[in-house]
């Protein structure tokens, strides 16, 4: 895959191009638990926070955790200041989106982040001004893998797959059905392992790092 074959580029942000650092999250689930008096285990935070186990609502119930309790106590705790100061973005993603800027084509977000998260991270990170649109799931945009975030932001690009050629880069099974459903070829990056992952995720480019797709370039 080489960049500059395709007309538009999107991408998944946490976990794709950025990641917060341990101490962060552990703390969010600490004061998850003490909302919901339950303990989060170190795994437990690990696969809702990276979405190992699939769909995140799934992955809730199967550890007895009502997901209608667990979300607005999550977005409750969560310090947008300080999830932005605990956000780096990966230096392989920094490569991959200096690449894009050099072939074109317009450049999309896509996130299950909320917008009051995503913002101050975007600005922290120097990244707002890289993307020509930035579409955050809710309800109303719909919710991966459904293709509807997807479609929003091509709308927002003016692009049509019938037409352009895209592709949508992120790190979990959602993402890559989200891209397939929206008529995107998928890229999956891999970045916690398959051991840990406890399955393998296809998509139609597979990686572990993101600057392995400027190696045909």
């Amino acid at each position: 895959m080489r960049p500059a074959e395709y007309d538009f580029h999107l991408f998944d942000l946490d976990g794709t191009l950025v990641d917060a650092e341990w101490s962060y999250t552990r703390a969010v689930f600490d004061r998850v638990g003490n909302r919901l008096d339950r303990r989060f285990s170190d795994r437990e935070a690990r696969v809702l926070w990276h979405g190992l186990g699939g769909a995140r609502g799934d992955t809730l119930r199967e550890i007895g955790v009502d997901p209608d309790a667990f979300w607005p106590a999550f977005h409750a705790v969560e310090d947008p200041i300080a999830r932005a100061e605990a956000t780096y973005l990966h230096d392989d993603a920094a490569r991959l989106l200096d690449r894009v800027d050099e072939v074109g084509g317009p450049v999309g977000l896509v996130t299950h982040c909320q917008r009051f998260l995503a913002d101050p991270v975007l600005d922290g990170l120097d990244l707002a001004g890289r993307f020509d649109a930035v579409v955050c799931c809710t309800d109303e945009t719909g919710w991966k893998p459904d293709p509807d975030p997807i479609e929003h932001a091509m709308a927002a690009l003016d692009v049509d797959p019938a037409t352009d050629r895209g592709y949508y880069a992120g790190d979990g099974e959602s993402d890559v059905g989200a891209a397939w459903n929206a008529g995107l070829d998928a890229v999956h990056v891999e970045r916690v392992g398959h051991e840990d992952r406890g399955r393998c995720v296809l998509g139609d480019h597979r990686v572990r790092r993101l600057d392995e797709l400027l190696e045909a370039t």
